[in-house]
């Protein structure tokens, strides 16, 4: 059973894109494609091994997606983050 999705927030843990934020956009073998809306766009994803990434609990519909989407999508998801942490 594979624990990737489509649409799911990863984080990179290897390379020098280390701790970058990306969105799941294609899943092939043991190969992720990975877009953040600027320097990865939906017509150039990286690709990144499975074992590279962090995966995290959030799945956002990207289907009809543009890169903008992206991009908002993952600015959203990283402020929603930075609130919890400042009321714990």
């Amino acid at each position: 059973m594979d624990v990737f999705k489509i649409g799911m927030l990863v984080y990179s843990k290897a390379g020098h894109d280390a701790g970058e934020a990306y969105l799941i956009c294609e899943i092939e073998d043991e190969y992720l494609y990975l877009v953040d809306g600027q320097k990865k766009t939906l017509d150039k994803p990286k690709k990144k091994k499975k074992r590279h990434v962090q995966r995290t609990n959030s799945i956002y519909d990207i289907q009809t997606s543009d890169d903008v989407a992206i991009k908002r999508v993952i600015k959203e998801a990283l402020l929603g983050e930075n609130k919890e942490d400042a009321y714990v």
